[in-house]
């Protein structure tokens, strides 16, 4: 598969300071469960443990000694465990701030303690701030460091705490590492994901489940179950760059993302995949399904219904990702075959995917349910919660059956169960059954 449209790039307004944009909606009442995670070892130890993450980290930071650190003055925001302030250190930084709102900071702290017997070269190197970076007051600084990224590059909003520091605190001309990501979408294809999602749909589908009927509750359990992305290890790209030496805080609040591909073989799309890497001072860090595991993984936007495709159709679209207060985004997309097939506005989505309003007569063009729209075949809209994430793992069940594969409705499934028992003898067991004897 190969991707048709370049790559798009979030750049700064030229009269817009984003350190006097303040994030909207704001992320202070999920602070404290926040920073309560990250307090914990074992959260930490899972990061340490990234070899992929900790070990591009200390290349890059250990590689751009000479020119970035030496005899330079560090902050590193969100410092955690203090890993990154420790490497900025052995690259030979003068001074590092080791800004931490969690109680890791007291961690970092007993680190440094013990400096006169353990890691004795970090003697006097390094200063703990426990703090959120927007409430800190510091010096300015040569250079920044942070890991402030999650899923997708953008979820737990950890950037705009990045861009905060760098307008307040950076220096004129002063590095940044990492200084920018990248987010890459593609359509993929995965049946046994889709029916083991949709797996989970059919149990609210059933009418007697001691007794109960279930089935009125079954559009809001898809509505929610095919709302999580899935974090998996899933090629057809797109690029959306994030230059986070240029980016304002603003416009991190709202991003749109078009879409266009040329699909080579016929087939369904499941949904979409997207991952990130990040540029670490020359060193590129990927998440991509082809390079090395991460913690990250990669995300996947399920369908509630699969895209139908031909051989070299153009499949395009839109992803929108809105800040909400849980330091995530909500995300929502449209995805239509046909180069010629008429696209929504992303910035109207929230009112289109409520559908049409009564006495409108239908002339705007609505992401209501596409299998009622004339033409919809080949529309697909979606919505997903980045921060209601869920892992997928390859149970080994035999999902090739008729009910997994969503064939059937569970009325017709459970016609066919009845008719079964009814050619069987109960007690020999034989008959028209599937062990039954010639």
């Amino acid at each position: 598969m190969s991707n048709t449209s370049p790559p798009e790039t979030a750049s700064p307004k030229k009269d817009e300071d984003s350190s006097s944009v303040k994030a909207s909606p704001s992320s202070d009442t999920r602070d404290p469960a926040y920073f309560s995670y990250y307090a914990q070892f074992v959260h930490q130890q899972n990061m340490l443990q990234d070899n992929v993450r900790t070990s591009m980290y200390h290349s890059a930071i250990i590689a751009n000694g000479p020119a970035l650190f030496r005899g330079k003055s560090v902050m590193d925001i969100g410092a955690g465990s203090g890993i990154l302030s420790y490497f900025a250190v052995q690259a030979g930084a003068e001074k590092v701030y080791a800004v931490e709102a969690s109680s890791m900071a007291n961690r970092i702290r007993k680190m440094l303690n013990s400096t006169s017997t353990k890691n004795t070269w970090m003697k006097d190197k390094v200063e703990v701030v426990a703090a959120k970076i927007e409430d800190a007051e510091l010096p300015p600084v040569d250079t920044l460091i942070s890991e402030p990224i999650g899923v997708l590059l953008v979820h737990e909003r950890m950037i705009e705490s990045y861009l905060y520091a760098r307008d307040r605190f950076l220096k004129p001309g002063g590095a940044m590492i990492p200084s920018a990501g990248t987010i890459y979408l593609a359509p993929f294809t995965d049946a046994n994901l889709w029916t083991q999602t949709m797996a989970k749909v059919r149990f609210w589908e059933q009418n007697n489940f001691f007794g109960v009927d279930f089935s009125p509750l079954a559009p809001d359990a898809k509505d929610e179950i095919f709302a999580q992305c899935m974090k998996t290890h899933p090629t057809l790209t797109l690029l959306f760059l994030v230059d986070f030496k240029t980016v304002t805080i603003q416009e991190l609040q709202e991003i749109i993302i078009p879409f266009s591909w040329d699909i080579p073989f016929t087939g369904l799309v499941h949904g979409i995949a997207g991952w990130f890497d990040i540029n670490l001072g020359g060193f590129i860090l990927s998440t991509a399904p082809n390079a090395e595991r991460t913690h990250w993984q990669q995300v996947r936007f399920l369908l509630k219904e699969p895209l139908a495709v031909n051989a070299y159709e153009t499949v395009r679209g839109w992803m929108r990702l809105t800040v909400n207060s849980m330091r995530s985004y909500d995300v929502v997309a449209e995805i239509v075959t046909g180069a010629a097939t008429p696209l929504s506005d992303p910035k109207s989505a929230d009112v289109l995917l409520a559908g049409p309003k009564e006495g409108s007569g239908g002339g705007a063009m609505t992401l209501a349910d596409p299998r009622l729209v004339p033409g919809g075949a080949g529309r697909r809209t979606g919505r997903w919660a980045l921060h209601e994430q869920t892992y997928w793992y390859d149970q080994g069940a035999d999902y090739s059956r008729p009910e997994f594969l969503a064939m059937y409705t569970p009325d017709l499934m459970e016609a066919s169960a009845d008719v079964l028992l009814a050619d069987v003898d109960l007690e020999t067991g034989e008959g028209a059954g599937v062990n039954s004897n010639p």
